[in-house]
């Protein structure tokens, strides 16, 4: 686990930096404008790339022959337009601050999946690495609770000028920690009687996988089972969870407290956060079965929440759905990790990561139309896409058998980029 904690550093301030990002631009928008609108348009045009530009960045990193500069250059392209913003927003011709958004929207997909890839190569396979990505994913629920609360703190003390310096701050220390890491090939778990029987032989020189095409991600998402399953299902499910922001200050303004929308986003933060560190760390649990009872469990209480009474039990009931919602990211990494082909491991990360915000961007944007209904039907909508998405899940991940043979009779190739790789993790969950 050689730089695993520098890791986990350099991603929680990359992505304190990418969560506080949403905030900011709005309240600084507002502070130099008059206008939420205008920063609804920069946070537009600062999300929209995600999809466009996810397998881009996979391919590049896959194809690079310096992964450490693409990286850390990555991180210091997103940290420049985080800091060009914070001078150019209200103060620059539209156009040009819209160019930098879209810009250092483009860095996104490495500072979320990209960065995720980077865990395969820091720690051996097993229940380790199981475990590391509980911490990694425990990372981007520690930047959900934290970003908001010292950008909102900032701006009402004063200005969201300093929140945008911070979180330039943040993005800095992240490409500078980057730089330290070691890049490696994926490391394999220690060979067994098990890995020999499969013609693995003690010391096998493991050889670097050609470079894979523009598709070859994609085509990897869809074909192989496990991988359409979960991204299938996480997509459907950040339809709802892109509403859940808007929802949750509808909710409570008709409960009777305007301002406790973020108490009830908070409480979600916070509860994702608890269930990462606990029960994404149960690694004795198949993590597609994992994925769906996390799902079910968010939903479910999601739809209990929508029947609150009042903001104090709705908190409760949203900190709840974040228990059950913090295991499914570390899920979600955890099949990734097994199951994609290594020729395409990091098109699958930024894929899967942009294929989320993009959903979540068209939830937000729904929910926008449909802000003139009743919050508690809302509310029982994302819980039906969520639950929907469990579902959903299932079904994929059951429309065929698994092979008869165990993992020795499923591992193609490295090469391969669209066959399953099948488990890494020899007698592993």
């Amino acid at each position: 686990m050689h730089g695993f904690g520098r890791y986990l550093a350099a991603a929680l301030a990359a992505r304190f930096a990418s969560e506080g990002m949403s905030l900011a631009v709005v309240l600084l928008a507002l502070e130099r404008t008059g206008s939420a609108a205008h920063g609804a348009f920069v946070l537009t045009a600062w999300l929209a790339p995600h999809i466009l530009a996810a397998p881009l960045a996979g391919v590049a990193a896959s194809r690079t022959r310096r992964p450490r500069l693409f990286h850390v250059g990555a991180l210091a392209g997103f940290t420049c337009a985080v800091a060009a913003l914070s001078v150019l927003l209200g103060r620059a011709p539209a156009p040009l601050v819209l160019a930098v958004a879209l810009l250092g929207g483009s860095c996104g997909p490495m500072v979320t999946g990209g960065m995720s890839s980077l865990v395969a190569g820091l720690v051996p396979a097993g229940a380790g690495r199981d475990r590391a990505y509980a911490w990694d994913a425990s990372t981007y629920n520690a930047a959900a609770v934290t970003a908001p609360a010292v950008v909102g703190l900032a701006a009402a003390l004063g200005s969201a000028a300093p929140a945008m310096a911070a979180l330039t701050l943040a993005g800095a220390l992240a490409a500078a920690l980057a730089a330290t890491l070691p890049y490696g090939t994926p490391q394999p778990a220690p060979v067994t009687n098990r890995g020999a029987a499969a013609g693995t032989s003690p010391g096998a020189a493991r050889t670097s996988p050609p470079p894979a095409g523009l598709g070859a991600g994609l085509a990897a998402l869809w074909r192989i089972r496990e991988l359409r399953a979960i991204t299938s299902a996480t997509t459907l499910a950040f339809v709802g969870i892109g509403t859940l922001t808007t929802t949750s200050v509808l909710l409570a303004s008709r409960l009777g407290s305007p301002g406790a929308g973020g108490v009830l986003m908070t409480a979600f933060a916070v509860g994702a956060l608890a269930g990462s560190l606990t029960l994404g760390r149960i690694t004795a649990l198949e993590p597609g079965r994992l994925a769906r009872w996390a799902m079910a469990g968010t939903g479910a209480a999601l739809a209990v929440a929508a029947f609150a009474p009042s903001v104090t039990l709705a908190a409760v009931l949203f900190a709840a759905a974040g228990v059950c919602d913090g295991p499914l990211l570390t899920a979600t990494l955890r099949i990734r990790s097994e199951y994609a082909p290594d020729a395409v491991r990091t098109q699958v990360f930024t894929l899967g990561a942009g294929l989320k915000l993009t959903a979540a961007s068209v939830g937000a944007a729904l929910v926008g139309f449909a802000a003139a209904a009743p919050p508690q039907s809302l509310l029982a909508g994302i819980s039906v896409l969520i639950l929907a998405a469990a579902l959903l899940h299932a079904l994929v991940a059951r429309q065929a058998p698994a092979p008869a043979g165990g993992a020795a009779a499923t591992t193609p190739s490295g090469d391969s980029a669209t066959a399953p790789s099948g488990r890494r993790t020899p007698g592993g969950p």
